[in-house]
């Protein structure tokens, strides 16, 4: 892990000077104070994704934490575009294509972009399912399920209302939330108020989640109280029974190796009644179709948030997004109903799921 990251740090400084290089090839004509100037800024942008992360906990006015969350993760997208974008234009140029106007076309090209991703963000998928658990049932239960909202910085109160008003236009008996409710820590949180809106929120059978790789990023600690003061039920390698049949089980997230296994969790459980999994990462699918699972519900992947970084998460997990039966098994990944770092989404798709079971 350390080795990747590494890479992905010095394939992102690379990009960058790639860039400041081309940027100031651009601007040769601007007076020297502006192009100091710009070349201040430009950097400033470069370290601001690693200073909002180092700072999450920090005593910082929020609008000043907000802004540089959101300026410095646009900033990942715009390195990614803009070093795909002046490269074509570059190697154009060597195969003999000659065109003058290449930055300035890149820059539009990306303003495009980031309008319909924006657009495309606001405007998440709800995805229906009818499944049937269990031969010959005699019970139906609405089920809503999402996952990575990521409130804090980039989540903010006001998403978090549009996203309770959409859950619960649904009217769902039940809901379940697989992972990553929280972005980098708590403080956010907190300073809004989210606990309000957390409370809006309305399931006659409850809520239920798992924790994410993000709770434990934020502290898992400091999570976990947040979450047990509000009306959330978080499970950690723990089985629940729901109108003495539906068994949801909730794993503690894959960052902890020590967690339980699913063998573990399953020889607790009656293997006559129908059992939901939740697991905030979708890793060893297989495993969830040999111990007969009837439902596992994950999220993580984003499915890679932004094109083309969608075609590595479907290299990377045998399931990226979507729903897929595995032998009895039924499994669904959903690319998160929000997203962490910049409100773009390009070439994905944010989701929720409504799950309308017999069992």
């Amino acid at each position: 892990m350390p080795f990747i990251f590494i890479i992905i740090l010095l394939s992102y400084i690379g990009a960058n000077v790639y860039i400041f290089i081309r940027v100031a090839q651009a601007i040769t004509i601007f007076p020297t104070g502006l192009k100091i100037v710009l070349a201040i800024l430009f950097w400033i942008c470069v370290i601001l994704p690693f200073i909002s992360i180092f700072a999450r906990n920090a005593k910082i006015p929020f609008p000043l934490s907000g802004a540089m969350y959101e300026i410095g993760n646009s900033w990942l997208i715009v390195t990614l575009y803009l070093f795909i974008l002046l490269l074509i234009f570059d190697i154009l140029k060597l195969c003999g294509v000659h065109y003058n106007y290449g930055f300035i076309t890149s820059i539009i090209i990306i303003g495009l972009t980031f309008t319909y991703g924006y657009i495309n963000y606001r405007h998440p998928k709800i995805n229906n399912i009818k499944l049937t658990l269990k031969d010959n049932g005699q019970h139906h239960l609405k089920i809503l399920a999402f996952s990575d909202l990521h409130l804090g910085n980039g989540t903010r109160k006001k998403a978090l209302q549009r996203y309770v008003k959409m859950i619960n236009a649904q009217s769902p008996d039940l809901i379940l939330i697989g992972g990553d409710l929280i972005d980098n820590g708590v403080a956010p949180l907190y300073k809004q108020n989210m606990k309000e809106e957390i409370a809006e929120l309305k399931a006659p059978l409850g809520i239920y989640m798992v924790p994410g790789n993000h709770e434990y990023y934020g502290g898992i600690s400091e999570s976990a109280k947040f979450i047990c003061g509000t009306q959330i039920h978080l499970l950690r390698d723990t089985v629940v029974t729901l109108k003495d049949s539906l068994q949801i089980i909730g794993r503690d997230d894959y960052i902890n190796k020590g967690r339980k296994s699913l063998k573990e969790l399953m020889s607790t459980c009656d293997r006559n009644k129908p059992t939901i999994l939740l697991d905030h990462q979708p890793h060893h699918l297989s495993e969830t179709q040999a111990e007969g699972i009837n439902l596992q519900f994950s999220g993580h992947t984003h499915h890679g948030q932004v094109w083309p970084v969608s075609w590595i998460t479907d290299k990377i997990f045998e399931q990226s997004h979507g729903y897929k039966k595995w032998g009895k098994s039924n499994i669904y990944v959903s690319s998160g109903l929000s997203l962490f770092g910049p409100p773009f989404r390009i070439g994905t798709q944010s989701d929720m799921a409504v799950f309308n079971i017999t069992y």
